[in-house]
């Protein structure tokens, strides 16, 4: 979800979506983990890449939503906000209760 979260911002490389990740979310990816991510979203039509050649390195493969990975990508952000606004409903009173049980009582 996060990598197809990341790259509904726009067309990003491996290491760049890791960057990102860790930037806005705290979530700490491995190369050896986003690679064989990306490469499944591909075989599943919700990424499509091409190489780049860069004048400063080696070319990178850069990683481009499909029209149906904009779809899940929708998806994917709606059933999220759902989820975040029911488990905030639920989180608000415990910490409301936990600030005023100071006392240690239940």
């Amino acid at each position: 979800m996060a990598v197809v979260m990341a790259l509904a911002l726009g067309r990003n490389y491996g290491l760049g979506i890791l960057r990102l990740l860790e930037e806005n979310s705290n979530l700490v990816l491995s190369e050896g983990t986003i690679y064989p991510i990306l490469n499944r979203l591909r075989q599943d039509a919700i990424v499509d890449s091409t190489w780049v050649e860069s004048e400063l390195g080696h070319p990178r493969r850069y990683y481009v939503l499909t029209s149906k990975g904009r779809e899940r990508a929708i998806e994917m952000a709606n059933t999220w906000l759902q989820l975040a606004a029911g488990l905030e409903r639920l989180a608000r009173p415990v910490v409301g209760r936990k600030e005023d049980n100071h006392d240690g009582s239940h």
